[in-house]
């Protein structure tokens, strides 16, 4: 319990303030940049990760807004009580309706990860063909989409946006943005929901680096470069028109410190 103390403070100092929150976006779009360089020079080494089959790929970038969206639920609705009912000194009916206002900022995300995905699929197929070698027998067929170019063993050359670049660099702005209510949090260190939210934010705060790390792996060996540019500003334009300009607007779910100015946050949580 101790070390996730100490985990969790440490955490805290880089993540939780505004620091990493506002150089992220430029390290992402660096990221794409320099990591696109090394892939059209070929001096990027063959590892693992270059196959889309690595269990890194698969089991978390594959359902990358799943992860980010099963761990930010119970961490809002918990910090986001736990400031109404100390800070605003809310009774319980309010308490839970900002709750529920603030995890809006969820079905949002839901939304904009919908929507986007289904754009890039649109571009891909309104912009492709399909690559095919005939078959005897087999009159030549024009294919309206990805999907029935691979269903008969073909290639499809269209312009693919990259989603990885766009949901990875979504996530993690949006989990830097919620994990801001620290700043404002102050919970007993022998609390049990201490704990509870110590445990969710080492997890949030690993999973924020888990999708920096693979938008490194993406930006290294998939895609064109300006499919991954145009996937990150697609995805620090989701989170900048979201947290810095609708969610401060009264109708809206709202940031994670209500009512209390960027300006004047304070880092109280570990008091």
């Amino acid at each position: 319990m101790e070390r996730l103390q100490r985990s969790g403070r440490c955490l805290r100092a880089a993540l939780a303030r505004g620091r990493v929150r506002r150089r992220l976006p430029v390290l992402l779009l660096a990221i794409a940049v320099l990591g696109s360089a090394l892939k059209d020079s070929d001096l990027v080494p063959d590892t693992p990760l270059q196959n889309k089959r690595n269990p890194l790929n698969v089991y978390f970038v594959k359902v990358a807004w799943a992860w980010t969206l099963w761990l930010l639920l119970p961490f809002i609705s918990l910090t986001t009580y736990e400031l109404a009912r100390s800070k605003f000194l809310y009774g319980r009916t309010k308490s839970v309706l900002l709750v529920l206002r603030r995890l809006g900022a969820l079905l949002v995300g839901t939304a904009v990860w919908y929507v986007c995905t289904e754009f890039f699929i649109h571009v891909e197929n309104l912009t492709g063909e399909c690559s095919l070698q005939g078959k005897p027998g087999r009159p030549p067929r024009l294919y309206a989409s990805k999907r029935e170019c691979h269903q008969d063993g073909g290639v499809w050359n269209g312009f693919d946006i990259s989603g990885h670049c766009f949901l990875l660099s979504y996530c993690a702005m949006m989990i830097l943005e919620e994990v801001a209510v620290l700043e404002a949090l102050s919970i007993d260190h022998s609390s049990k929901l201490r704990v509870v939210i110590d445990i969710l934010f080492v997890s949030l705060c690993f999973l924020t680096m888990m999708w920096v790390f693979m938008f490194l792996c993406t930006a290294l060996y998939f895609h064109d470069f300006s499919q991954k540019l145009l996937g990150v500003l697609i995805g620090l334009s989701g989170w900048y028109g979201t947290y810095r300009f609708w969610y401060l607007k009264p109708f809206s779910p709202g940031l994670p410190l209500p009512n209390i100015p960027l300006s004047s946050k304070k880092y109280s949580y570990s008091r």
